[in-house]
C-alpha cells in the first residue's frame, strides 16, 4: 500500500494528531503543527515498501496493534524470552555482509533494564535481515556495557563504535569490522564558545571553558566530507573536531532547534535521538520529539548554520512501515533512527521499536523491543533537494 496523496499533503502541511504520550502517565493534548517542506515532498514520503522474507506472522510477540509482521526483518528475540534490543546502526563490510551495532538487555527486567545494557554486534547477509546476535562487542570491558550505540568508518579506514548515556562518550576502535575492539578513549570537549547541555530545553552558558558539561547522551556522529568529525547530541548542538575522533570537539553554539521555524518550540526537553549524515550536498538531521511521537527532518549546507526544516520525518501513527503486499505495521514507539548510506545515498533506516508504552514493558509478559529496517529512496530525495535553496520551493 503506497502513501496516499492525502497523507503526503498532511505530512507536508499539517502534522497528524497522535495519541497520548507513552513515556509519561499524562501528556498535553496536541494541536496540529505546521511542518514546512522545501522540496516537493517530505522525508516520510521517501520510505519504500519492505520486501518480505516469507509469510508474515500474526502470532509473533507484541501488541495486536502492530499487525502481522516479518520476524526476520531486523534484529529480535523471536521468542521474547531472553533479549530486548535497541539502537541498531548498520555498516556494510568489505565481504558484502551487513553488521548491526546495537544494545540489548534481559527482557525480564522490563524496559528499565536498558541502564545495564550491553553493546552487541549482529550480522546478516541481507540489509533487511535477519541479523544474528554475535554477543557483546567488548566483553572484557565493563562486561560489555554499552547503550546509545552508534558506529562509523573513520578517516584512517578503521572502524569506530561510540557509546553514550550509560558511558560518557566512550570510543572503541578496530582495524576490522568484526573486531577485536579496544577502547581508544572518551570524547573530549572544548566549551570555550558554548557549554554542552543535556536537552534543547536547557540554555547553554556562553564562552565558559570551565562550565560543567552535560553527560554524553544520544551522540550522533559522522565523518564530514572535509575530514572533520561532527557530533549532534540530544541537545541539538553542533560539535566539531578537526583533531580526530576523540576531539576535543568545539561546541559551536546553542541548540539548532531553538527558534527554528516549523518545529514545535514547546516542551523542548522532549527532543532526542538525532540521526546525522551528509548526502546530496546537504547535511541532514532527523530528530524525534518523544512526547509527540513525531520526528522532523532538518537540512543545512555546512552542517553548522542555516538549518531549515524539510518536513515530517516519520511518526508512529502514519502508514509508512508497509510491506510489498500492502500490510502496514504500527509500532507504539519508533526511536533511535539510524541511516544506511550506500553509494552516497540513504538506502534504509533502522529504528528501535516497542509494541506497547515503555511503562507497560514489565518483562516476561510477551512485550518488548527490537530493531527494524525500512527501505528508503535516498537517491530520489537527494535529486529533489539538490538545488532547492537556489530555485526556491516548487
Amino acid at each position: 500500500m503506497h502513501l496516499s496523496l492525502s497523507l503526503i499533503a498532511l505530512a507536508a502541511t499539517v502534522a497528524l494528531p497522535l495519541a497520548a504520550s507513552s513515556q509519561t502517565a499524562t501528556a498535553p493534548s496536541l494541536q496540529p503543527t505546521s511542518v514546512p517542506v522545501l522540496g516537493p515532498k517530505p522525508f516520510i514520503a521517501y520510505f519504500k515498501p519492505t520486501p518480505m522474507s516469507g509469510k508474515l506472522s500474526a502470532t509473533a510477540w507484541g501488541a495486536a496493534e502492530v499487525g502481522p509482521r516479518d520476524i526476520r526483518n531486523g534484529l529480535e528475540d523471536s521468542s521474547m524470552k531472553r533479549w530486548s534490543y535497541w539502537d541498531g546502526q548498520i555498516l556494510k563490510g568489505s565481504d558484502g555482509k551487513y553488521r548491526m551495532f546495537a544494545s540489548r538487555w534481559d527482557q525480564a527486567r522490563s524496559f528499565d533494564g536498558w541502564v545495564d545494557s550491553q553493546g552487541v554486534m549482529a550480522v546478516s547477509t541481507s540489509l533487511l535481515g535477519p541479523y544474528h546476535d554475535l554477543g557483546p562487542t567488548w566483553p572484557d570491558n565493563e562486561g560489555g556495557k554499552g547503550h546509545n550505540v552508534t558506529a562509523l568508518r573513520m578517516h584512517d579506514e578503521r572502524y569506530a563504535v561510540v557509546v553514550s548515556e550509560t558511558r560518557n562518550g566512550d570510543v572503541f576502535v578496530s582495524d576490522s569490522i568484526d573486531g577485536p575492539w579496544r577502547q581508544l578513549g572518551a570524547i573530549a570537549l572544548d566549551q570555550s564558545r558554548f557549554q554542552l547541555v543535556k536537552t534543547p530545553g536547557d540554555v547553554a552558558i556562553r564562552g565558559d571553558a570551565n562550565a560543567k558539561p552535560a553527560r554524553a547522551t544520544n551522540f550522533a556522529i559522522m565523518l564530514r566530507p572535509d575530514g572533520a568529525y561532527q557530533i549532534v547530541p540530544r541537545s541539538g548542538q553542533v560539535l566539531i573536531s578537526r583533531t580526530g575522533i576523540l576531539g576535543p570537539y568545539m561546541v559551536m553554539g546553542d541548540s539548532v532547534y531553538r527558534g527554528l521555524a516549523g518545529i514545535p518550540q514547546r516542551d523542548m526537553r522532549a527532543y532526542e535521538d538525532p540521526a546525522l549524515w551528509f548526502s546530496g550536498g546537504w547535511y541532514h538531521v532527523i530528530v524525534n520529539h518523544w512526547r509527540e511521537r513525531r520526528a522532523y527532518h532538518l537540512i543545512s549546507r555546512d552542517g553548522i548554520t542555516g538549518w531549515k526544516v524539510q518536513g515530517l520525518a516519520y511518526e508512529s501513527g502514519a502508514d509508512f512501515i508497509r510491506y510489498t503486499n500492502g500490510v502496514v505495521n504500527h509500532w507504539n514507539k519508533l526511536e533511535r533512527p539510524g541511516v544506511v548510506i550506500e553509494k552516497g545515498h540513504v538506502t534504509a533506516l533502522s529504528f528501535a521499536v516497542i509494541d506497547t508504552p515503555k511503562e507497560s514493558q514489565a518483562g516476561n509478559n510477551g512485550h518488548g523491543s527490537k530493531v527494524i529496517v525500512v527501505p528508503f529512496d535516498g537517491a530520489a530525495m537527494d535529486r529533489d533537494l539538490a538545488d532547492v535553496d537556489r530555485r526556491g520551493r516548487p
